[in-house]
């Protein structure tokens, strides 16, 4: 193992000893669950807005390894971001995943240690569970859905 797989391999295992976001957000604009039945995982996702902007947002997962450090990484990463800069930035999560190059343009930081996971692509949809429950609230809050009544799979 080279030295940057092993920085990228700790750097999701810290994700997942230590999760950050671990919570429920009261009284959320954004709610959401997500399950991937393949590996068993499954996410509690709530997001408290300020305007267009998540002003706070916690992740509670039961899965992965890989599931849980990627929701602990977004949950780091979105934090006060535009919900445009969510979608945007979860479709660049998505490509690198699923190897599609264009995103090399752009730095994503630490979120550069899920690539690895592309390599087995039956856990792609461990990586991506969270950025999929998350947008898909985004899009239910932005239409008027009920937060109540969402569920990805």
């Amino acid at each position: 193992m080279n030295g940057l797989d092993q920085l990228y391999r700790d750097i999701l295992m810290d994700h997942y000893k230590y999760p950050r976001g671990k919570k429920k957000i009261e009284n959320p604009d954004i709610i959401n669950s997500g399950q991937n039945p393949l590996c068993g995982d499954s996410i509690e996702l709530t997001a408290r807005l300020a305007g267009d902007r998540i002003e706070d947002i916690g992740i509670e997962t039961v899965g992965c390894a890989i599931c849980t450090a990627s929701a602990s990484m977004l949950t780091e990463t979105v934090k006060g971001m535009t919900l445009g800069e969510v979608e945007q930035l979860s479709g660049l999560v998505t490509k690198m995943l699923t190897g599609d190059d264009e995103q090399k343009d752009f730095d994503l930081g630490d979120l550069e240690a899920l690539a690895g996971v592309k390599k087995f692509p039956v856990r792609v949809k461990c990586a991506l569970l969270a950025w999929i429950t998350l947008v898909e609230g985004i899009r239910a809050h932005q239409e008027g859905i009920n937060p109540e009544a969402v569920t990805t799979e």
